[in-house]
């Protein structure tokens, strides 16, 4: 969840209220976020900072505006605001050119006229572009957003992608001109900017946005240009119009970025809530773009459906009351339904369930009286996991240790790492198409390696150490309709000086007896053929009745254990519970 830091009184200022710590941490409950924590400013430790976590995908609380607007109308002191974009005589455009189809495709734009601009309120520009860069932008990747002040710029603007060599211009900040491929050898050592370069540094062609003139808007997504910087000059406050230009490989994601930068802002313009319609001109379609959009949309609730799902019994006008306080404007169509209107801040509702949500919230999660489900069935814990919850308690008393490892795991750890041969393991592996990192490549096949990777890390401990799992693996299988399936498995391990195979054996004994399988009912037979055992001490356990071995225990060879950084000798069990029961 994001964290958003807003300054205690300036939030204050901005509702015309004050409230205790404890007052505003319960607003923050009833309204759906929470109040983190409470700290001082580092740079002026006067100011009280409120740090508060806001929902993912709510992008219209990523700023003191947002936050401050919302929670006026939750508490009843405004109206939900209707936001515009006008049409002016003489549009603003940007024309874009074939070349950007490779690097980054899209671009909207917006423009805010007669903005005051004050301290308070260029930090917060920054802010919400920072956070929305880190949120939806997925650092700069998706999207990447640029503020300029218009009144040093000549439309039209040109939105092109051309070879580094060919570009130069004074970045953000600096006091004289690069080019663009010296650019980014320049900000390798930028401790902000270095994390974005990898994103078009290997590209032929470098995004550039100018204007009639040639002067340089921005180079998106590393930095903008210096001429066009939003400047207070000094001054405490001052009037500017403001250019937004947003450039993408993700539309939708363009969109709401735009929206949510002009209709957080808007309040600070000429015209509060209204933005001046600009157009992106697309050359290789030869399609025109009227942006900004600020769409409202419409959708209805059926009230006894909703009342069903939250569990309360409202009348459609208090339904109606309870969505408008969440900045839903609504109207009671006939008694059984509600005309919703969702504004362009609220991208976060995509289904008539987020808006049963909002209306849970309004009414409040604490206000909701607790009851049994009206249903005619009696319900009883699922019987794998029943067993499963005993075993543990019994594994536990044991003198065993339950530890819960990563159901993801690198290919190396079901191979090499276990002396299985990969050409023969890889392929039955249900593995990420596209993994963030070499240790999550793929779902875990068996529960020894995670075992022994938390031995390793926590081989200081004093000697014996005894572990055990019980978790789902996953296994190929084209027969499930997703192409895999969980099955639950036991492991565990015994770490000591001695290899401890009696130990583990006396485990299995205890398991089986646990689950009633009477000693004539299951053996041991050897499996010289799994290199993960010691030759010779290694065995399958079969039982009556069941085709094939239900698991496996022995003593580890020693290449498992140097392969976890191992010193000492482990032996291990794995049995699959869902075969025996």
């Amino acid at each position: 969840m994001p964290t958003v830091n807003v300054p205690r009184d300036l939030l204050f200022e901005r509702l015309n209220r004050k409230f205790t710590e404890e007052e505003f941490d319960h607003l923050c409950f009833q309204f759906g976020v929470e109040l983190d924590e409470v700290s001082a400013d580092e740079k002026d430790p006067t100011i009280t900072i409120y740090k508060i976590d806001i929902p993912a995908n709510r992008y219209d609380l990523l700023c003191v505006e947002g936050i401050s607007r919302a929670l006026s109308i939750f508490l009843g002191d405004i109206k939900p605001p209707i936001y515009k974009a006008i049409q002016p005589t003489s549009m603003v455009q940007t024309i874009v050119k074939p070349s950007t189809q490779s690097v980054r495709p899209f671009i909207v734009t917006g423009i805010l006229r007669g903005v005051r601009v004050t301290k308070n309120i260029y930090n917060s520009i920054i802010d919400l572009q920072e956070k929305l860069h880190h949120n939806i932008c997925r650092k700069r990747t998706f999207v990447a957003i640029g503020v300029h002040d218009l009144s040093k710029l000549t439309p039209p603007f040109t939105y092109s992608a051309d070879p580094p060599t060919s570009i130069t211009f004074k970045p953000l900040n600096q006091t004289k001109e690069f080019r663009a491929d010296e650019l980014m050898e320049f900000y390798q050592s930028d401790n902000h900017l270095k994390h974005y370069l990898h994103i078009i540094k290997d590209s032929p062609v470098y995004p550039i946005i100018r204007d009639s003139t040639g002067t340089v808007l921005s180079m998106p997504p590393i930095i903008n240009g210096d001429w066009t910087k939003v400047d207070l000059e000094g001054k405490p406050e001052k009037i500017m119009d403001l250019f937004f230009e947003a450039t993408a490989t993700d539309i939708t994601k363009a969109n709401i970025v735009l929206d949510t930068l002009i209709t957080m802002l808007s309040e600070h313009s000429a015209s509060k809530f209204e933005a001046e319609a600009t157009e992106v001109f697309y050359e290789h379609s030869g399609e025109t773009v009227l942006l900004p959009s600020l769409t409202t949309r419409t959708q209805l609730i059926d009230v006894k459906e909703t009342n069903s799902v939250v569990g309360v019994n409202l009348k459609a006008e208090e339904m109606s009351t309870s969505l408008t306080r969440m900045g839903l404007k609504s109207s009671v169509k006939n008694k059984g339904s509600i005309s919703v209107d969702i504004p362009p801040t609220r991208h976060d509702v995509i289904h008539v369930c987020d808006i049963v949500e909002d209306v849970a919230i309004a009414y409040g999660y604490d206000n909701i009286v607790a009851e049994l489900p009206r249903t005619p069935t009696v319900a009883r814990q699922f019987p794998l996991n029943k067993v499963t919850d005993l075993l543990r308690e019994n594994v536990a008393q044991s003198g065993f240790t339950e530890a819960l490892t990563f159901s993801l795991c690198s290919v190396e750890d079901e191979c090499e790492k276990i002396r299985q041969k990969r050409i023969e393991v890889e392929p039955t592996l249900a593995k990420i198409s596209n993994p963030k990192t070499l240790e999550f490549q793929t779902c875990r096949k068996t529960l020894i390696p995670g075992l022994l990777k938390t031995i390793q890390a926590n081989k200081k401990m004093p000697l014996p150490l005894k572990l055990f799992e019980i978790s789902d693996v996953v296994l190929v299988d084209e027969k499930e309709e997703v192409g895999a399936r969980n099955e639950r498995h036991l492991a565990a391990v015994a770490y000591n000086k001695l290899p401890g195979f009696e130990i583990i054996h006396g485990l299995l004994d205890r398991i089986m007896a646990l689950l009633e399988v009477g000693e004539g009912n299951y053996w041991l037979e050897a499996c010289d053929g799994n290199p993960t055992f010691f030759e010779g001490r290694g065995a399958l356990i079969k039982v009556k009745g069941k085709e094939g071995a239900i698991g496996s225990l022995g003593v580890l060879h020693p290449e498992v254990c140097e392969k976890f950084e191992l010193i000492n000798p482990c032996s291990a069990l794995e049995i699959n519970l869902e075969r025996i029961l």
